[in-house]
């Protein structure tokens, strides 16, 4: 059989995070003190001044919004959006109803009507593909995360070439300089129109600057309204892109021995051979984690790890009471439902880890702080931030059930066990309430001291009152003559007495003042205006300190 793969399609995933702070502060006029991150994305992204001149741009015309419009029976939106719940409807999908606010932004790149935009990749061993690139679509959300989807289709051709094409073209920087010169990453990774190069990579040079690694510039080519040099974003996995991916491949491929070993390889996105790519026993536990069987009768199988969601199909057909005549429907709920939810699931993890990365960075400034025993009053402001954030994330973003099918429901559970969705999100709940009760217990030490000051100011304060008080009452005889109505013999105690009230007094004065001054920062922002439009601290950048 020379050429079994009848389709394979494929969309490469690439999450990042934004940094906010950096890019806010780099472009004012987008986003002034008051205004949110999501209400300036689309100002930002239709303006000239978003980014550099770029190829990608220039030929392509950029990118722009992708809202949903049509909502009929027959409409992408309304296949795309009535399996889920109706509360996760509100939250995930970027619609122009003028109802509806979400905190999420969908754009897409237009793709040149007359020649191809090809993505070709090429090793060491000569080994290469070019395939054309069949959607470009960009997520941004809320909190910063953005994920890129770069969609890719090609059709009739060899298992070797299929799983060669998925392996290497989610590579996105070498581990190593032994990695290109084994082909174990491509020699050259370019985006073409014609004869035209608009983007390239050859994975020559690099070198990790700031903790960041050599990022593709086929990457930084389709991000281009960002600077990667200058920390505006980072990925947040590893070298690798998540290969969301479907393949049908012939019914008479071969046994169902041999239909394993290509699923399993298709799965851990490994290259074609004989069998097991790992020893047979460890790999088969390992897909009864990962697979999903329920239609592997009729020939399809699902799998979902950490670093894949794949779809394999032998054959199209009618499937049930679904006819062909309506399309393939395996590929239509890969290319609709299970698409939105590899997308969510994806979102989770990265926000997760983005979270993760943000607690280790507060934690560090906070242990500076106390470790010197003072505590700066913008770090803990930057903490209730971040805990306020992650209660957004966990009331607004968050739900264990996505859909309203039995079937949509485990697909997205077993992505989300895969990416360790819940265990990520209860570690960073608890770290952020032991970093609570952490501040509480400081916050609390610090107003013991402040009732304390308080207390000490009180009694020296009623001390004088009481010594005011006390020469203020009517007395007469000896004691009116010393203090009151002084002679020539009296005068002196009558001198002593003023001068030791005033300096009792100034003494009293001063020291309430040194106190307040000493412990300015717990009394300063009480003074503060708190409608005043000011520059607000969360636009500190974490990452970069500034």
């Amino acid at each position: 059989m020379e050429k079994p793969v009848l389709q394979l399609e494929t969309y490469f995933l690439f999450p990042f995070v934004i940094d906010k702070e950096v890019v806010a502060s780099a472009h004012p006029d987008f986003w002034p003190p008051l205004r949110s991150w999501i209400d300036g994305l689309d100002d930002w992204l239709r303006s000239e001044n978003c980014a550099t001149e770029n190829p990608i741009r220039s030929r392509l015309g950029g990118w722009r919004r992708a809202s949903y419009s049509e909502f009929d029976l027959d409409s992408r939106a309304y296949q795309d959006m009535v399996f889920f719940h109706p509360f996760v409807r509100r939250v995930f999908f970027d619609t122009k109803s003028s109802d509806q606010a979400t905190l999420l932004r969908v754009y897409e790149m237009m793709l040149p009507q007359t020649l191809p935009l090809l993505w070709q990749a090429a090793d060491v061993r000569s080994r290469s593909c070019a395939v054309p690139i069949t959607d470009l679509r960009l997520f941004l959300f809320a909190n910063g995360v953005g994920i890129l989807s770069i969609g890719v289709e090609r059709a009739n051709c060899s298992v070797r070439e299929a799983l060669w094409m998925n392996e290497m073209m989610r590579k996105v920087y070498p581990t190593s300089g032994r990695q290109r010169r084994e082909g174990r990453v491509p020699t050259s990774s370019k985006l073409t129109v014609g004869e035209e190069i608009l983007a390239e990579e050859t994975f020559e040079n690099g070198a990790i600057v700031q903790f960041q690694p050599p990022l593709s510039k086929v990457i930084q080519s389709l991000l281009y309204f960002l600077n990667y040099d200058t920390l505006e974003y980072e990925q947040i996995f590893d070298e690798r892109m998540i290969p969301y991916s479907y393949m049908a491949v012939d019914p008479g491929f071969g046994t169902p021995d041999k239909v394993e070993h290509l699923f399993s390889r298709f799965l851990y996105v490994d290259r074609d051979g004989e069998g097991f790519r790992y020893d047979p026993e460890f790999t088969r536990q390992q897909m009864k984690e990962h697979c999903y069987r329920r239609w592997a009768h009729e020939g399809t199988y699902y799998g979902f790890t950490r670093y894949s969601n794949v779809t394999l199909a032998l054959g199209v057909s009618d499937r049930g009471l679904h006819l062909t005549q309506e399309g393939n429907l395996i590929e239509r709920m890969f290319a609709g439902r299970y698409y939105l939810m590899a997308i969510v699931a994806l979102f989770y993890r990265a926000t997760l880890l983005d979270f993760a990365e943000s607690v280790a960075l507060v934690s560090r400034r906070l242990y500076e702080n106390l470790a010197v025993g003072r505590l700066e009053r913008q770090n803990v402001e930057i903490a209730t931030d971040l805990r306020n954030e992650f209660l957004n994330f966990s009331n607004y973003w968050y739900f264990d059930e996505l859909a309203n099918k039995d079937e949509e429901i485990e697909h997205f559970q077993m992505q989300c066990r895969a990416y360790r969705v819940e265990e990520l999100r209860v570690q960073i709940e608890e770290e952020l309430a032991n970093m609570n009760a952490a501040l509480n217990e400081y916050n609390q030490q610090r107003s013991t001291e402040a009732v304390n000051r308080l207390a000490m100011l009180s009694m020296i304060f009623g001390a004088g009152a009481v010594l005011t008080g006390f020469f203020g009452m009517n007395f007469g005889h000896v004691f009116e003559r010393y203090f009151f109505k002084p002679e020539a013999d009296t005068i002196g105690v009558h001198i002593g007495a003023v001068a030791m009230v005033t300096l009792i007094t100034m003494s009293i004065i001063l020291l309430g003042i040194y106190l307040v001054a000493v412990n300015w920062r717990d009394y300063r922002f009480i003074l503060r205006d708190r409608n005043a439009p000011t520059k607000r601290h969360r636009w500190f950048s974490l990452r970069t300190g500034g």
